[in-house]
């Protein structure tokens, strides 16, 4: 059979989410891998240097293609900082959804310490990178250090806001998942509440739903 002529990073990122649903198992090689999807294995390095880098490149495709889908749309690119926020949880988590079996077969054995995965560095870069570019407001104190630590204390937060919704999102047994579109709303509002000053209501708010969430869990 004619090898495959041309093959983008997407094609072998199916290829690979599509074997390790199948056998329970990352490919034995390369060579196997390349030969079963037929191209050929120097295609394959082209893109990828090893399985693991497909791993981190799964998720990174995740917030591409969020982000791509978001600038489609005429009416995210004059939202708000907040509600481009809002907008990339809820598009991100939709794909997150439409690959849940990889998804959880990829993270379940770590889920309680997602910050530490390789595989979601990545991701984190891409992320942070973002949050950044939402030129979130902060309190005006007019020193360069100061200000340099809020900005890296801003995407070291929202970061772990994602993580810790990423754990919701898998643990989440709702029909549609709808628990977690709630605690997407809560936790991002309240943290632009905070950062507004605003009257500390959603955080109590957020808390309350946290609380009744883990009491039931349990």
């Amino acid at each position: 059979m004619a090898k495959k002529k041309v093959i983008s990073s997407n094609d072998i990122i199916g290829f690979y989410m599509d074997y390790v649903l199948e056998h329970g198992q990352n490919p034995k090689s390369v060579f196997a891998f390349s030969k079963l999807n037929n191209f050929e294995e120097a295609t394959f390095y082209d893109h990828f240097a090893s399985f693991e880098a497909i791993e981190k490149g799964v998720f990174e495709a995740f917030f591409t293609n969020s982000i791509n889908a978001l600038n489609k749309n005429e009416d995210y690119n004059i939202f708000d900082a907040r509600n481009k926020l809002l907008s990339f949880y809820f598009t991100f988590f939709e794909n997150l959804t439409a690959n849940r079996s990889y998804v959880i077969h990829s993270l379940s054995n770590n889920k309680n310490n997602l910050k530490g995965l390789k595989l979601l560095t990545g991701l984190k870069n891409h992320f942070t990178a973002y949050i950044s570019e939402l030129e979130i407001q902060m309190l005006d104190i007019k020193q360069e250090q100061i200000e340099k630590i809020q900005q890296k204390t801003l995407k070291e937060s929202a970061w772990l806001q994602l993580l810790i919704t990423m754990k919701f999102w898998m643990d989440d047994t709702s029909s549609s998942f709808e628990k977690t579109d709630i605690f997407i709303e809560k936790s991002v509002n309240t943290t632009f509440d905070v950062l507004d000053i605003a009257p500390i209501k959603s955080v109590i708010d957020l808390g309350k739903f946290l609380f009744k969430e883990k009491f039931q869990m349990n």
